[in-house]
């Protein structure tokens, strides 16, 4: 269940892969390119290329290449970044921990002998060059309450809904949404426009130090909340029986104590 979080620690991973120079690739999965991508322009693209460049936006993570190409990679659910054998993360929420080369969707193998590989299970990622940047919304790391006003905190969809709009906001995943409002004492099923300002500015405190958390504590598995999130689970603040209930499409938890 990559979200924001994790894709930032596999770009941070991934800044090994560059400055070297790129000597052949698999590409064989044709249901892992998307976008029109195809092996062949894979192939023109990166061989004998370089990475000069990891960036982020909110849950997908691009090369830069010195051909002039972009290098989008998206992990999906199960999606794990390894470079030279190394595991950005090691253990996955939701996803299987066996570690099996089968399951190896994209590699990029570097003249150093060095490799670049995308192990996905379940086959939910995906590679694709250029890809359209501009069709996600602020990144979450760095969103302004002024674009929250502009692009979440508007119409009368539940406000988990809005969150996980990745053209609103992008980065945000079911645990961070999760958890950043059960911090902030905000029930998911609210309308998105019906926050007032102080509403607003503690959603934002919250998701900025829930971000913060995240990065540290290495995932989006780690919250306060993430035990509690069964069925029959009680809140850890006030010990009330959690709520469960699907909003946005994904199964949502909060205390309808002091979710309000």
């Amino acid at each position: 269940m990559p979200e924001g979080i994790e894709i930032e620690i596999y770009r941070q991973a991934g800044e090994a892969g560059l400055h070297r120079t790129i000597e052949r690739i698999e590409a064989d999965d044709e249901w892992f390119l998307k976008d029109g991508t195809t092996a062949e322009a894979l192939h023109e693209a990166l061989i004998g290329e370089q990475f000069s460049a990891a960036r982020r936006i909110g849950k997908l993570m691009i090369y830069d290449v010195t051909s002039g190409a972009r290098l989008g990679l998206r992990y999906g659910m199960t999606g794990r970044l390894i470079v030279d054998e190394s595991a950005a993360i090691g253990y996955l929420e939701y996803s299987s921990q066996r570690d099996d080369p089968a399951w190896d969707r994209f590699v990029v193998h570097f003249a150093d002998g060095g490799a670049l590989r995308i192990r996905d299970p379940r086959r939910l990622g995906g590679v694709a060059l250029d890809p359209n940047e501009s069709a996600l919304g602020a990144d979450a790391f760095t969103v302004t309450l002024g674009q929250l006003r502009d692009r979440v905190f508007v119409g009368t969809v539940p406000l988990k809904a809005r969150l996980l709009d990745q053209a609103r906001i992008a980065g945000i995943g079911n645990l961070i949404a999760d958890e950043t409002l059960w911090r902030a004492g905000i029930d998911p099923a609210r309308a998105a426009n019906s926050l007032e300002a102080k509403d607003e500015k503690r959603f934002l405190t919250h998701l900025r130090a829930v971000l913060a958390d995240f990065m540290r504590d290495g995932g989006s598995h780690t919250g306060r909340l993430q035990p509690a999130r069964t069925r029959g689970g009680q809140c850890p603040k006030d010990g009330e029986e959690l709520l469960r209930r699907e909003i946005g499409g994904r199964t949502t938890f909060s205390c309808p104590r002091h979710q309000r």
